[in-house]
């Protein structure tokens, strides 16, 4: 069979920085086709050679079985390949047939845009995936699900070959996702392929035929995805041999967790005015503690409240590292307490700022000397945890905007870290990364747990807590109804536990 897209000896080199070296593509027509790798392992780079972002230093490029020069993304339009980013590049103030037809609006025989052609053509097109929405709207009154049903149906529209689907379900629901799914599944049998990227492998499972792997650069694998396991596929990432991750635990949290030791935070009965009714928990030295739940459960309240963002309304909490109520996050930080947001982009990094100045706000009144930041500690600092944390950057002065998302993360984490820290919250902490950088951060957290630091966290995987936590504590409506204790708690148990309590609560 001919390959729709065939890539092989990609090179691309940035400032003598090798990006690829020998790498390759092969995605067949009517076939989603996923690519993975940790970020920095080239995948980006590679796709936007195929889109006409980049311009390629060698090797070959085939569309249908014809060697092709993609220069610039209007190309590879017009060679049939559409691109679908996780932050969507539609226009909200515009109507749906405006985003859906822009470029390639129908046209009456005096060169005018058939408006009507246009409404019937875009609605015709969603029709075709179960979506029957007024075209006429404006795009931005719609939910973030129907708007990438609309950028699926603007690639539609253009005739595309070959959908680039870069991280579609990372702002979705499980409902949200099963329409996209049943949509990909629409394309597949029309003969479309699908190149799909996600930090989410049971996803590639669920919608994909084939897998490639990439890793520093190059194509290290291309499996059927139903021949190859999750093990195997983050061992060929890494580089790492199976039965290394396999003594770690799938997540990296797991392995031999050491006696917990003294009490750090205990909190009785606490209420806020956002959610919180009646939780309960606590957190001793060299501990895990997961929050388990359901989307409103009140995890991130209870951590906000615990990081003195949020008032108490009732309730007790008691910190042994500093004063029984904090009022003030600075007061948290005064007492050992750190906390690391589930909203990186908002709340985590400042993007026009470097990696240093991300990396030690909080710790600035400590560097200071004689009112002025000490730079030689500061510098040592941040060098120290650059290479601890194994951040890739090109120096500790580049805007954190231009790091990958994982290396964003490790620097927010060592934002905390570098205060050495008694308690740290953490709020989704592998959230929107890829599976390396995942591993990596979840082996860090480890790390300083079995050094003694007591650790709060917060998940929407189970898996995570289930191999991370020592107890899993479950909340259901701001309320903490149950409390699981490991060894002994499976993703079944942990979802039981979830379900009966949210039916109990029901009813």
């Amino acid at each position: 069979m001919t390959h729709l897209i065939e890539m092989s000896g990609i090179c691309k080199a940035f400032a003598g920085v090798i990006a690829l070296q020998d790498a390759s593509l092969h995605v067949q027509p009517g076939e989603v086709h996923a690519i993975i790798g940790q970020n920095g392992a080239g995948k980006s780079t590679l796709i936007k050679i195929l889109t006409g972002v980049y311009r390629k230093d060698g090797g070959r490029v085939m569309i249908g079985g014809q060697q092709t020069k993609i220069s610039t993304p209007r190309e590879a339009q017009d060679a049939g390949i559409a691109t679908i980013y996780q932050e969507l590049s539609l226009v909200p103030l515009r109507s749906v047939t405006e985003n859906v037809m822009m470029g390639y609006e129908p046209r009456t025989r005096f060169g005018m845009i058939d408006w009507s052609a246009a409404h019937l053509k875009t609605q015709e097109i969603l029709l075709r995936f179960g979506v029957d929405i007024d075209v006429r709207a404006q795009l931005g009154t719609y939910s973030t699900a129907i708007q990438q049903l609309v950028a699926i149906a603007r690639a539609v529209s253009m005739k595309a070959q070959l959908v680039i689907m870069d991280e579609a379900t990372s702002s979705l629901d499980d409902q949200e996702i099963d329409i996209l799914f049943g949509v990909v599944r629409e394309l597949k049998k029309e003969g479309v392929a699908v190149l799909y990227i996600s930090h989410f492998l049971d996803e590639l499972y669920q919608i994909c035929d084939r897998v490639t792997i990439m890793r520093d650069g190059q194509t290290v694998g291309q499996h059927v995805i139903a021949e190859t396991t999750k093990l195997g596929l983050i061992s060929e990432m890494l580089g790492r041999d199976p039965e290394e991750i396999e003594a770690a635990g799938m997540t990296a949290l797991g392995g031999q967790k050491a006696q917990p030791g003294e009490v750090l935070l205990e909190a009785e009965g606490i209420a806020t005015k956002h959610g919180l009714k009646n939780v309960s928990m606590s957190v001793r030295k060299g501990e895990i503690v997961g929050l388990g739940g359901l989307l409103g459960s009140g995890r991130t309240e209870a951590a906000r409240v615990l990081f003195g963002l949020d008032d108490l309304t009732n309730g007790k909490i008691s910190y042994k590292t500093g004063p029984d109520r904090l009022n003030t996050p600075a007061q948290a930080i005064e007492a050992g307490v750190g906390f690391l947001t589930e909203d990186r982009k908002r709340e985590g990094i400042i993007p026009h700022m470097s990696v240093r100045e991300n990396m030690t706000l909080a710790l600035l009144p400590r560097l200071k000397k004689m009112g002025r930041v000490d730079r030689k500690r500061e510098t040592e600092l941040v060098e120290r945890f650059i290479t601890s944390l194994g951040i890739k950057t090109a120096g500790m002065e580049q805007p954190i905007r231009e790091l990958s998302g994982g290396n964003q993360q490790k620097v927010l984490l060592a934002r905390w870290l570098a205060l050495d820290p008694k308690i740290l919250i953490l709020d989704e902490p592998t959230r929107g990364v890829d599976v390396g950088a995942k591993f990596e951060i979840q082996s860090i957290i480890r790390d300083y747990v079995e050094k003694g630091l007591g650790v709060l966290l917060i998940s929407s995987e189970f898996e995570e807590l289930v191999e991370g936590a020592d107890r899993i504590v479950v909340l259901q409506d701001g309320y903490s109804v149950t409390e699981l204790q490991n060894p002994g708690v499976t993703e079944e148990s942990l979802i039981a536990a979830i379900a009966h309590h949210h039916e109990k609560g029901a009813s």
